[in-house]
């Protein structure tokens, strides 16, 4: 194990083992501005937490709603109306009809629906697509997919998704706005009901019904929503599941947890090894939070992974967001990949764990295993 401190907060998402380094940025009180990134960080969970709630503090930039580098198409059209990355009224409404949505989720269900899914899926083989397969295709059957349509949409989802990393070239993004067009076009076939999957009692029909009850009636914006709620399955569930892979890995074999422990690793990797460590914040005006004089047009770096291992955050999960901008579907999350471990608990090759290796993708936010 590397036990050299990471360099920075975001070479620390795919070190070794960042929580050393986490421990002790949360341990100090107040924002500090890290002057080799540029960027002020907030550790400890009081600083994330008052930056979270701090209105001056904004998803996007003011000037860059849109990243430039996808501004022109179809997956930056599809960006800019995603729920998480707007303030304000274009905040509100959306997030009020998709937090009722999945609140009438049976979470049981979910998890079943993903041990059905993920054990179909699974090869011994195929752990590193598995991870990412299993959960979209879980909420992609949830939303009203059927079955045979599942695949594509997995694959439009892992082409897509490349639009959200920093590190993607022309090509990517380029597959990434066919890959969102592919995606709205699935979406509104179903919404016409041409697919005999979208029943009542979908996902997708809960979704139009809280719309219909809020006032929210901006269509590409609905559209664009349900391609975003694909799109957080896919990378963070993924990770989940991949850093509870770990977890169980590195448990002595005799003292390995069973299928009916799967919920609880889960819950405890979500805090301890989240898959989303870090999350930013720019600032929209001059402002000071706990005594930082913060100046407009300055980001600020949420190290959620350390806020999450603070002792004086009494428990709380930052992984999934706090206040405004939390994550409606984290109970969702949860039970998928608490499904998804149950299939790999259950049906994995006892020689599968004690010969991973992995290394971690290429991000500055999430900390999701490569198994090779």
């Amino acid at each position: 194990m590397n036990t050299t401190f990471p360099q920075d907060a975001l070479a620390a998402v795919t070190h070794a083992d960042p929580y050393p380094y986490y421990d002790a940025l949360a341990a100090v009180q107040g924002l500090r501005f890290d002057a080799g990134l540029g960027l002020w960080i907030a550790a400890s969970a009081a600083d994330v937490m008052a930056v979270m709630r701090h209105p001056d503090c904004r998803v996007r930039p003011l000037a860059e709603p849109v990243p430039a580098a996808i501004a022109s198409g179809a997956a930056g059209q599809v960006f800019g109306a995603l729920v998480r990355m707007n303030d304000g009224e274009r905040h509100a409404q959306p997030k009020l009809a998709l937090q009722r949505a999945l609140a009438g989720v049976d979470t049981q269900a979910a998890e079943l629906l993903a041990r059905r899914i993920g054990g179909r899926l699974w090869r011994d083989d195929g752990l590193a697509s598995w991870m990412f397969e299993a959960p979209v295709s879980a909420m992609a059957s949830l939303l009203g997919f059927a079955d045979g349509q599942q695949p594509a949409v997995a694959a439009w989802m892992g082409e897509f998704v490349a639009c959200l990393s920093p590190y993607s070239d022309a090509s990517q993004i380029g597959r990434a706005h066919a890959a969102a067009l592919s995606l709205l076009a699935g979406f509104k076939e179903l919404m016409r009901g041409a697919s005999p999957s979208a029943a009542p009692g979908s996902l997708l029909s809960r979704v139009i019904a809280e719309a219909e009850a809020v006032g929210w009636s901006e269509s590409h914006g609905l559209l664009a929503n349900l391609v975003g709620l694909l799109s957080q399955t896919y990378e963070a569930t993924a990770g989940l599941i991949g850093n509870s892979v770990l977890a169980l890995a590195r448990q002595p074999e005799e003292e390995r947890c069973g299928v009916e422990d799967a919920a609880v690793l889960v819950r405890a990797v979500g805090r301890f090894d989240p898959p989303i460590q870090n999350t930013r914040r720019f600032v929209a005006r001059d402002c000071e939070i706990g005594g930082a004089p913060l100046l407009a047009g300055q980001t600020v770096l949420l190290v959620l992974a350390a806020a999450n291992r603070d002792p004086r955050g009494e428990g709380r999960e930052f992984g999934f967001g706090r206040g405004v901008h939390a994550c409606p579907g984290q109970a969702l999350a949860c039970a998928f990949a608490t499904g998804a471990m149950e299939v790999l608990m259950a049906k994995a090759h006892p020689d599968l764990l004690r010969t991973l290796n992995w290394t971690y993708r290429r991000s500055p936010n999430a900390r999701v295993p490569v198994f090779g």
